[in-house]
């Protein structure tokens, strides 16, 4: 039973808003801590999978997210050169919508839906340290003081303190990619599908925004020059650039146009052996980080959120309610974040038989079976945590 528990969450982003609006409509009295200012997401686009519009639908939030994003048509995958197709995936099913928005849009729908659900945001409250303990959870904060809390939710993101306690031996490793990461303003609106050119140890994906004139960008590249970790790290535009001049020029204008370009290095992190203990339990990122390369990462934390909520309501004892959560949660996401690893390896082919192999083994599905490819991945975003 939720009716009156208290509950706190650790950071302001998809996860963690998600989580509050759960647990509120469910009757908890819920407190998220965010150590940023203001409610304010940096980052770019992000594309959310039918998976994860079937939670915030079932939070009520469906009219509010399509009003704010794009429906997408299609995603597109199309050789690097000179940009010809190899494979062209529709989302136009009317039972599985499938939405690009830009983060800023998607975390301000969700905080505006935390405080109208009774949700108490405090700002400027940074977590250095959590240590679960039989009584509560007592967290560290960067100011020096310390605060007893009691069942806290741990949404705070790949560099989690909560992370840290629950799994001390768990180490991420570089993967040898980097992926830069911008929105470039355009004056021709695109249509609303999500294009990956794929070329030789790199790819970059592009899809519309907002009114189809922003464009965001992640562009990858294999390279040994390790990078830091993170998504707020400044690149020159000419970086970019550069890795990128032998695309067809689609691609190469486009990226001309880039100022303000983020860089950041791709690492695999193990999914987290321990997700609870006592009266703490990680949510998103915090226990599962994935590369970007199968656009799950917000959907997995919407599917946390919800199935954490939905636990907790259904369980009066919250340690079973963990345990349960875990036990769903876990397989499912562990399986999309080796999904993910392995579609860098098929999108970054180089030139020869196996590429040759592989582009025509799709172009002939695409003229032939283009069905194949929805059953592929219909465990991923055919998936309802809702039911």
């Amino acid at each position: 039973m939720l009716i009156g528990q208290k509950v706190t969450i650790i950071g302001g982003g998809i996860g963690g808003l998600t989580a509050a609006i759960a647990l509120a409509q469910r009757g908890a009295s819920v407190d998220l801590l965010e150590q940023a200012p203001t409610i304010a997401e940096v980052g770019a686009g992000l594309q959310i999978s039918p998976n994860g519009w079937r939670v915030l639908a079932a939070l009520g939030l469906a009219d509010v997210i399509a009003a704010t994003s794009l429906r997408a048509e299609a995603v597109q995958l199309r050789d690097f050169r000179h940009g010809a197709g190899v494979f062209t995936m529709p989302l136009g099913r009317p039972d599985q919508p499938w939405h690009l928005i830009h983060r800023v849009d998607l975390i301000a729908a969700l905080a505006e839906a935390a405080q109208s659900a009774g949700v108490t945001l405090r700002f400027g409250a940074r977590v250095t340290a959590i240590t679960p303990e039989a009584a509560g959870t007592l967290l560290q904060m960067a100011d020096g003081t310390q605060e007893h809390h009691g069942l806290v939710v741990a949404a705070d993101g790949l560099h989690s303190p909560a992370r840290a306690a629950l799994n001390p031996k768990s180490r991420p490793f570089f993967t040898g990619q980097v992926a830069w990461r911008t929105t470039i303003a355009v004056n021709r609106p695109l249509a609303p599908e999500a294009h990956v050119f794929m070329g030789p140890g790199r790819h970059l994906v592009r899809y519309p925004l907002r009114d189809h004139h922003l464009v965001n960008v992640v562009a990858v590249e294999e390279r040994d020059d390790w990078a830091a970790e993170g998504w707020h790290h400044r690149d020159d535009p000419a970086h970019l650039i550069r890795a990128f001049t032998d695309f067809c020029p689609e691609v190469t204008k486009l990226l001309a146009q880039a100022q303000d370009v983020h860089l950041w290095g791709l690492f695999r992190h193990p999914v987290a052996e321990r997700w609870h203990a006592h009266k703490l339990v990680l949510l998103g990122d915090a226990a599962h980080p994935t590369l970007p390369f199968l656009a799950q990462g917000a959907n997995m934390a919407l599917e946390d959120a919800y199935a954490l909520a939905r636990c907790l309501a259904e369980d009066p004892d919250h340690a079973a309610a963990f345990a349960r959560y875990q036990a769903i949660r876990r397989p499912r996401c562990a399986r999309i974040v080796q999904a993910a690893g392995e579609n860098a390896t098929n999108y970054h082919l180089r030139p020869g038989p196996l590429r040759f192999a592989a582009h025509r083994a799709l172009r002939l599905a695409n003229r032939f079976a283009p069905q194949l490819v929805h059953r592929k991945f219909a465990w991923v975003h055919s998936f309802d945590v809702t039911r």
